[in-house]
């Protein structure tokens, strides 16, 4: 049995990130465990790095994993007092040197050097399924500090994909998504919309592993890259842009590659699923595993 140890900061999507490699890991290795751990206080986490010591009253794993700046001086303590290695998601607010794999997206333009990894996004746990057919999905999310929010426009796109798509669509907001804008989504004909208050946990990724399609707003960059990984043909809802950041940049890349289609150049037809499937927390785990990171090479 080899044990994973993911120190989480309760950020949901840190730790989405994090059980992404995890979880990938576990498919290509039988008997793997996964346990998460919270980050240290900060002088708990210097005190042990210092020391070598470890202070977690758990068993010693073989891996550990982390996301998010909170994570970063627990992961190296651990690595330290326990000798394993420590893999960090995101660019660190430390020096890359001192982790043993760092997997950082593209758009966080990641230095070239050998303990370094360039990610197509940040890693996620989707995975396809079998494709429902003629089943769509609508992301919705809300203002951001880079974004901006026209709840008409965005109305008026949704009710043109229903109308000139005639498939089977679902829709679902955000934490950020304004209540009148979630009010306005819940009206309209030929939708069948379901509050983010309202789902489940699990339910998005069980939904888009047998969704076919996919819009998601521009501002949901990370949703786009989930979509992908799910197997489903994206298309993106524009949102007002406050101002340029590297999240957008990276979206622009994915329109001009063409993986995904930008709704000013649809023109009604059923979007097709990218040709080259997204399975970057695969990609990871087994550059992980040839690295000899965590057991035999794969």
């Amino acid at each position: 049995m080899k044990r994973i140890v993911i120190v989480s900061d309760g950020k949901p999507g840190h730790l989405n990130q994090s059980l992404g490699l995890a979880e990938a890991l576990q498919r290509l290795l039988p008997e793997v465990e996964i346990e998460t751990l919270p980050p240290f206080t900060r002088g708990v986490a210097l005190k042990a790095l210092l020391l070598g010591r470890s202070s977690a009253q758990i068993a010693k794993p073989d891996l550990l994993i982390g996301a998010g700046h909170a994570t970063h001086l627990t992961l190296l303590a651990l690595k330290r007092g326990w000798r394993v290695p420590a893999v960090v998601l995101m660019k660190p607010s430390l020096p890359l040197s001192l982790f043993d794999l760092c997997l950082i997206p593209e758009h966080d333009s990641p230095p070239s050097q050998g303990n370094v990894v360039a990610t197509r996004g940040a890693l996620n746990r989707m995975r396809p399924g079998e494709k429902t057919s003629d089943s769509g999905m609508i992301l919705v999310g809300g203002p951001s500090k880079h974004s901006g929010w026209d709840e008409t426009g965005l109305i008026r796109a949704i009710e043109r994909i229903v109308s000139e798509d005639g498939r089977s669509w679902r829709a679902t907001s955000s934490r950020r998504t304004p209540a009148e804008t979630e009010a306005k989504l819940a009206q309209l004909s030929g939708l069948e919309f379901i509050p983010a208050a309202q789902t489940p946990s699990g339910w998005l990724p069980q939904q888009l592993a047998v969704t076919e399609c996919c819009w998601v707003s521009a501002d949901s960059v990370s949703m786009v890259y989930e979509a992908l990984s799910a197997g489903c043909a994206v298309g993106v809802l524009p949102v007002p842009q406050l101002k340029q950041n590297r999240l957008q940049a990276g979206l622009q890349q994915l329109i001009d590659a063409k993986r995904v289609v930008a709704l000013e150049q649809w023109r009604g037809e059923a979007l097709q699923p990218d040709a080259e499937p997204l399975d970057e927390a695969g990609r990871c785990a087994r550059e992980l595993l040839a690295r000899g990171l965590f057991g035999a090479q794969a």
